[in-house]
């Protein structure tokens, strides 16, 4: 079987001072033979003359081209697709062949006067080898004038007479539709036939859908399983034929008796679709540019002769120019301009010049003869000259209609490069139809205009197979792409929650609050619910200088806050980030404090603070046991921290020792509070209602004001105290089983803290990009993803970061850039390896939102429920690169807490300056609290 990949087709360059389609640049006959005759023979001037009309400049294909590409985005445009002259019809064809198409595949092509039933047969290997067997049967008179359902049942009997013939197995087998009538086509598997054509009249069709009308006559025999899938123009079938190993083949282009051609476009620009991600195969329908009045300035006055002659005055004028069906006629009216006076008009009359004899004339080698027995099968008796000047006018009408499709063919490819971003398009073209089969010079000039008209393009023309194929491998394209979308659904299916099951999130999170809250069941929460002894939030009235620290995550943060009166600018911050290296963060817990000690000398030395002692607020990201506001014993590490020697210490001890070794300067440590708390009080600095406070980066947890009577492990009734709730443990006892899908399960059982931590692996950005990988490798291995080969790259743990899922669901991010950031990662990806990337970012992150949003949800639910309101506004303060970068996770929490919990006016505060603010104030706050004391 050809692989349909034939040498480029590219002729002589063309000489600059000549134009593209003038008379005499390179026409067949006027250098190429040697002979005297063919030397004497030159153009008149009168031949000049008549020619002239058909000389298109580089600038004028140039404009022909700008106002196709006008022409196409009014066709492309919602607004504008009814009165556009090129329809730009999507096609509903979503990706070009791979090469992992495997099976076998019928497809049914209904032509003028024969029916060809076709079996193709694909490996799916490497060589893609492909087989096909065919069957062509004649189309009765009675069957193109009788009922609809005849000619269905028909097309069903010849399709069993063709199985039968092959002894085919009772299998289950998909089909592609040929239908060449004018339709409109709705999905890929159903088109509406708008009206016969082509000498058929079967009443009861048209308005109807055709693919339903054949399956419906297919079932009726009951004979073999077969299920038609597509759908097919036949443009579109000479785009997707082409052999997928000789690379990318997204356009295609017919010039035959009529012309069109179609294209793989950027779906969010067919805007009369509704999908948006990846391509969309769509049809120009560019016959019948020029419709408007856009050509007619190029317009010949043979070009008026034939348009006013014809069945449809007006329409179709581009087809005019190109299309085989009217190049003769194009001929015949300028020789019988030429040879006016000689002959008597009727013998010149309507159909004198047929399509194959304008090609046959052109051609270098034979034309002169050919021309000499057309002439004389006409009565002409023609002189040498008489059949130069034939040819001449054959072979400038052809070139002109290379030119002209030239310019329509790179207002594609501009498009193309353009709505992809592109600097430069790589790309095939698909060809086919009797006039660039049959005229080389017309192939030629194509590829040599189009490299001139659209330069940013690199552009190889390639034969189409044929459109029977090209049927059958929309049908297999389809095929594959319908296995994978099960294949994902499934996949993906695990990780998309209900309300019902969100609903159930936020039950158990509830249950799991109370039993943290009491002293007698306390042990067995997930959620430890720790007192932080923080029960006065700032006034307003907080004056000073305070330092803080911020430790969570990899970057450790040393702030001076000076906190003044709201006139005179409120809280001013200096602030510097330390990193902690691995070593650090995983050595002797001695080494780390000691390292951070050495961070605060240097922001000390820098500020000029070098033997001041000014109160200071530790903010600790880490769960902590407090038992007073400067005491916290750290219960255990996370984010990928494991500093040995400080679980069950306390952390501000350890802080005071690593600066008595170091003896560089005294600390006065006033609180130490988890960040989510600072958040809570920095946001509450600006908003008194803020009473809930959220992380969402690296980690995540939550905190809020509850009320004191409820707090189980501490004595007293009245006011409330913020509670640290560590809900990144949350479903540590198994309360969240249910919800851990196997790529969950592969994280928890690789990470540093197996089996802890649960919710947080569900929720925070350490996590979420791992767990789009473990995805990643699951689909890939199922042949969704790649080619189902997997990089190197790809196998390696945490090489797909969280900030990749930012990255790649931003708004309007392009293809192209999200390809740009999977090859970082050494992947080879095609258009739809970057949707479905896309679509598992898309997945992990919302689920993500959701459970934060379910958790948010339990909490404003107890405040209200504890405060017996109907109705309870409270703002929630949060920090988190993961909810502020993100661009939809904020959305999507606010989303599900609303519809969580119905009876809360929740706002969500972003903390400007973090939890390290926050932890300043908290220090400003126990200052104010203890002078008053003292008072």
């Amino acid at each position: 079987m050809s692989s349909g990949q034939e040498t480029p087709l590219v002729g002589k360059p063309l000489p600059s001072q000549l134009s593209p389609t003038c008379p005499g640049h390179g026409l067949a006959g006027v250098s190429e033979s040697g002979s005297p005759q063919a030397q004497s023979r030159h153009l008149t001037a009168q031949m000049q003359s008549s020619l002239q009309p058909l000389c298109l400049s580089l600038e004028t294909l140039h404009r022909v081209k700008g106002r196709m590409l006008e022409a196409m985005e009014r066709g492309l445009s919602r607004r504008t697709h009814s009165q556009a002259t090129v329809r730009m019809l999507p096609a509903f064809i979503r990706s070009t062949p791979d090469g992992t198409e495997r099976g076998k595949f019928l497809v049914l092509e209904l032509g003028d006067t024969h029916l060809r039933v076709l079996l193709m047969e694909l490996s799916g290997d490497t060589d893609q080898r492909v087989t096909m067997e065919d069957q062509h049967f004649p189309v009765p008179d009675a069957i193109t004038q009788g009922p609809g359902e005849k000619l269905f049942a028909f097309l069903a009997t010849c399709l069993w007479e063709f199985l039968d013939e092959l002894h085919m197995p009772q299998t289950d087998l998909e089909l592609g539709f040929s239908f060449p009538f004018a339709c409109r086509q709705t999905r890929l598997d159903q088109s509406y036939l708008i009206s016969w054509s082509k000498g058929f009249r079967c009443p009861g069709v048209e308005g109807r859908d055709v693919v339903a009308l054949l399956q419906e006559a297919i079932d009726k025999q009951d004979r073999y399983r077969i299920k038609v899938i597509a759908v097919v123009n036949d443009t579109t079938g000479t785009m997707m034929s082409c052999d997928a190993s000789a690379g990318p083949c997204e356009v295609g282009l017919v010039v035959d008796a009529g012309t069109n051609s179609c294209f793989m476009a950027e779906a969010r620009h067919v805007e009369v679709v509704e999908e948006s991600e990846g391509r969309m195969g769509v049809v120009t329908e560019w016959g019948s540019f020029g419709d408007n009045g856009a050509l007619n300035d190029v317009l010949s006055p043979y070009d008026h002769q034939l348009d006013q002659a014809s069945l449809n005055p007006g329409k179709q004028r581009y087809e005019k120019m190109i299309g085989g069906l009217y190049l003769g006629e194009i001929v015949r009216h300028i020789l019988t301009e030429l040879f006016s006076g000689r002959t008597a008009p009727a013998r010149l009359t309507e159909g004198s010049f047929q399509t194959q004899d304008i090609l046959e004339i052109s051609d270098e080698q034979v034309g002169l003869a050919t021309a000499r027995r057309v002439l004389r099968a006409l009565g002409l008796e023609a002189s040498d000259q008489d059949c130069f000047n034939t040819q001449q006018v054959c072979s400038a009408v052809c070139i002109r209609a290379a030119g002209l499709c030239a310019a329509g063919l790179a207002a594609i490819l501009s498009h193309m490069c353009r709505s992809r971003e592109l600097s430069r398009l790589k790309t095939s073209v698909a060809v086919d139809g009797a006039v660039v089969r049959a005229h080389a010079k017309f192939r030629q000039t194509l590829q040599q205009l189009v490299k001139q008209l659209a330069p940013e393009c690199d552009v190889t023309l390639v034969q189409a197979e044929g459109s029977s194929k090209g049927i059958g491998m929309v049908t297999a394209v389809a095929s594959r792409l319908a296995a994978q979308r099960r294949r994902v659904d499934r996949t993906l299916a695990l990780l998309q929650l209900s309300h019902d099951a969100l609903g159930t999130v936020q039950a158990l999170l509830r249950q799991e609050m109370e039993l943290g809250l009491k002293k007698e069941t306390h042990a067995s929460s997930s959620v430890r619910m720790l007192p932080t002894y923080i029960c006065a939030t700032p006034d307003g009235s907080e004056r000073g200088d305070f330092l803080a620290l911020d430790l969570g995550g990899t970057n450790f943060r040393v702030l001076l806050v000076k906190v003044g009166s709201r006139e005179r600018g409120g809280v001013q911050i200096v602030s510097e980030i330390y990193s902690i290296p691995p070593h650090v963060a995983q050595g002797p817990g001695s080494q780390l404090f000691d390292h951070i000690v050495e961070c605060i000398a240097d922001f000390q030395t820098k500020q000029g603070m070098m033997g001041q002692t000014l109160p200071l607020g530790f903010t600790f990201s880490f769960p902590c046991q407090q038992t007073s506001l400067d005491q916290g014993i750290l219960l255990s590490w996370t984010k990928g921290f494991n500093a040995s020697g400080c679980v069950g210490q306390d952390v501000v001890k350890l802080l005071r020792e690593a600066v008595k070794r170091k003896n560089h300067f005294a600390l006065d440590v006033v609180a130490i509070v988890n960040d989510t708390v600072g958040t809570m009080m920095s946001c509450g600095y600006d908003d008194p209602s803020c009473e809930v406070g959220l992380i969402v980066g690296t980690g995540t947890n939550a905190c809020y004001m509850e009320e004191l009577r409820n707090v189980g492990a501490l004595a007293g009734e009245e006011g409330r105290m913020c509670i640290n709730m560590e809900w990144g443990a949350f479903g540590d006892n198994g309360c969240l089983d249910a919800f851990f899908t196997p790529f969950d399960r592969q994280v928890d059982e690789a990470s540093l803290n197996p089996g802890r931590q649960r919710f947080e692996k569900l929720i925070s950005g350490m996590y979420l990009g791992e767990i789009v990988r473990r995805i990643l490798l699951e689909l890939t291995a199922k042949g969704c993803l790649f080619r189902g080969r997997p990089s190197p790259k790809l196998q390696t743990p945490d090489i797909f970061q969280t900030k990749f899922l930012s990255s790649i669901e931003s708004d309007g991010l392009a293809l192209r850039q999200v390809c740009a950031i999977l090859e970082e990662l050494g992947l080879h990806v095609s258009c739809e390896d970057s949707v479905l990337v896309r679509e598992v970012c898309q997945v992990v992150a919302r689920r993500a939102a959701q459970l934060c949003g379910a958790a948010v949800a339990a909490v404003v639910e107890k405040i209200r429920e504890n405060r017996g309101l109907e109705q309870l506004a409270v703002t929630v303060g949060v920090d988190g690169t993961l909810y502020k970068l993100h661009p939809h996770f904020a959305q999507q929490v606010q989303a599900t807490v609303q519809q969580l919990a119905p009876r809360c006016s929740v706002t969500f505060l972003q903390s400007e300056d973090g939890s390290g603010k926050g932890a300043a104030l908290i220090a400003a706050v126990a200052c104010r609290v203890a002078r008053h004391q003292r008072a």
